[in-house]
């Protein structure tokens, strides 16, 4: 198991425009040979922006977006037409494909926090394709097959443990809370990279939130560079 720690991020956005963003992988000009994926998994961004702040329409190519509401509300947009406010409790996702533009902003008056995951695909190219899955129960998990990846959330009660999948690759994002997981304290914006473990369990020490990406043996754990 190998934990990445919050503080670990690279720092990147640009707060004067009100964004905030914080990197668990190799990502734009921070280029880390080491650090370029975990399985299916090119990118976790936390990203913050303030009100009236974002992302202007920019692409993406190759790559399955997975988006994860902290607090606030996002507004996107896509080139394929559609147009959605992603709130806590949503899971969205964008597969880029052969090429799609969005745009990704705060319109509300309250701070917006949230966490994007980048994928890589099994199979590059392909059509554009968009979801949104509205307040997912933690007994639900989420599949993109197009990455033989699938998002497991858990939210935890003090003391409440939960089992992680036994899997070739296993990642795992504090979204909030603390919790031990094999001697490890994990707080808010950590990580663990778990590989080829089985009967791994989490116990939460306080009311915490994860989520865990359970990937098979399709991808490789490293190489690849994220698309824009």
């Amino acid at each position: 198991m190998d934990v990445r720690r919050a503080a670990e991020r690279y720092r990147g956005g640009d707060p004067d425009a009100g964004i905030d963003s914080r990197h668990a992988f190799s990502f734009g000009p921070h280029y880390d040979p080491g650090n370029l994926r975990f399985g299916a998994v090119i990118a976790c961004n936390e990203e913050r922006l303030a009100p009236g702040a974002g992302f202007d329409e920019h692409p993406h190519s190759h790559t399955e977006i997975v988006t994860w509401v902290v607090e606030g509300e996002l507004t996107h947009r896509d080139s394929q037409g559609h147009e959605t406010l992603v709130r806590p409790g949503d899971v969205q996702r964008l597969s880029s494909a052969g090429g799609v533009r969005h745009i990704e902003r705060n319109d509300g008056d309250a701070p917006l926090t949230f966490v994007q995951m980048w994928l890589a695909p099994l199979n590059p190219g392909g059509d554009p394709a968009y979801e949104i899955v509205r307040g997912i129960a933690d007994s639900t998990p989420y599949a993109v097959p197009e990455s033989a990846a699938m998002l497991h959330v858990r939210r935890l009660t003090p003391g409440e443990r939960t089992a992680l999948p036994d899997a070739t690759h296993v990642y795992v994002h504090v979204v909030r809370g603390e919790l031990q997981l094999a001697g490890e304290n994990l707080g808010p914006g950590d990580s663990a990279r778990i590989t080829d473990e089985k009967d791994t369990e989490a116990v939460a020490t306080t009311e915490t939130e994860l989520l865990i990406w359970e990937m098979t043996g399709l991808s490789s754990p490293s190489g690849g560079t994220p698309c824009s």
